[in-house]
């Protein structure tokens, strides 16, 4: 079978599993918005990564549906509070919880959720469950503390490119190696295997990030799905810009520090200046080999795995697709 058709099997069955185990009762105000959020739909891509490591591992994929379920609850959990930091309109093109909503609601149900997704993972054996709720302790601190470092990012003018990557690692990678690891735990791989997948997951991570931040300013408005150039416009320091600072000449560092203090009405010419800035200084050639670089480290650790090859041919696959987007 196709890894994609593979993915979508697994999709298909971790959405019905869903649905079946997040009939909730009363209170409606706590559990609506709750069921509301996870049905806004998403790529469902962690759950899927849970289910796929497992099945590579030898387990049956539906051992790990509870330890997937939580990663989805937990995902969704942190999504609905960033939303409220962020006092974001929109999530997947619909209403966010809280104006839909309001504030408290999004507060309440969000820890409602958080606690849910610690117990989903009560279903298993108490040495997995100790393995697997170490791990997630450990992961949702760790997207709390980069949730912290990309808002004090919002006001410092002195990131450094290592902040930055640390930044992205635990916003968002930590959680897809997470993912991964868990679903190796699940299915009893030895621990060195488990701590390979995780770092394969982990480098996949940042190096998806590093490429989503490079889309957003140059990729196809037609495939990438969100507005280009909507990071310039809200002045996020990505690592184009920290690259573009740190190599542009002064004049180019002056007129993008100027650019970044702004935001205009029409940004459109803010953003072809700022993307010109970007090429000029190499942080596009930059960004693209820091791309390759973390893509290459989490496939160097395929060879660590006590996998056969079958199985590690289908890791690498998924990474190339997930990195195939139009860079």
């Amino acid at each position: 079978m196709a890894n994609s058709d593979r993915i979508e099997q697994y999709r298909d069955s971790f959405v019905s599993y869903l649905d079946s185990r997040t009939k909730f009762g009363e209170p409606q105000n706590l559990y609506q918005p709750v069921q509301y959020i996870l049905g806004l739909g998403g790529k469902r891509m962690r759950p899927v990564l849970t289910l796929m490591t497992a099945e590579l591992f030898g387990a049956n994929h539906k051992m790990a549906m509870d330890a997937a379920l939580a990663i989805e609850m937990f995902h969704n959990f942190s999504l609905v509070h960033d939303d409220i930091m962020d006092d974001a309109p929109l999530r997947r093109g619909k209403t966010t919880v809280h104006e839909k909503w309001d504030v408290n609601t999004g507060i309440l149900s969000g820890d409602a959720m958080l606690i849910l997704a610690y117990q989903f993972l009560e279903n298993y054996p108490p040495e997995v469950f100790k393995k697997l709720t170490m791990l997630f302790s450990q992961t949702a601190l760790e997207v709390c503390e980069g949730q912290q470092y990309d808002v004090d990012f919002e006001t410092r003018d002195d990131v450094t490119i290592p902040e930055y990557l640390k930044m992205i690692e635990y916003k968002t990678s930590v959680l897809v190696a997470a993912a991964m690891k868990m679903g190796a735990i699940v299915a009893n791989a030895s621990d060195k295997d488990a701590n390979a997948i995780y770092e394969f997951g982990r480098n996949l991570g940042i190096a998806f990030q590093l490429q989503d931040d490079y889309l957003d300013a140059f990729g196809d408005p037609k495939t990438f799905g969100k507005q280009v150039g909507g990071d310039i416009m809200v002045n996020k320091k990505t690592f184009l810009y920290l690259k573009s600072l740190e190599n542009a000449s002064k004049e180019n560092r002056e007129g993008l520090l100027h650019l970044y203090s702004i935001k205009p009405e029409d940004s459109t010419a803010k953003v072809e200046t700022v993307k010109a800035i970007f090429e000029e200084s190499g942080a596009v050639e930059e960004t693209k080999a820091e791309i390759k670089k973390y893509t290459e480290k989490a496939f160097a650790t395929l060879d660590q795995m006590n996998l056969p090859e079958e199985n590690k041919q289908a890791l690498l696959q998924f990474g190339e697709s997930l990195m195939q987007r139009n860079v």
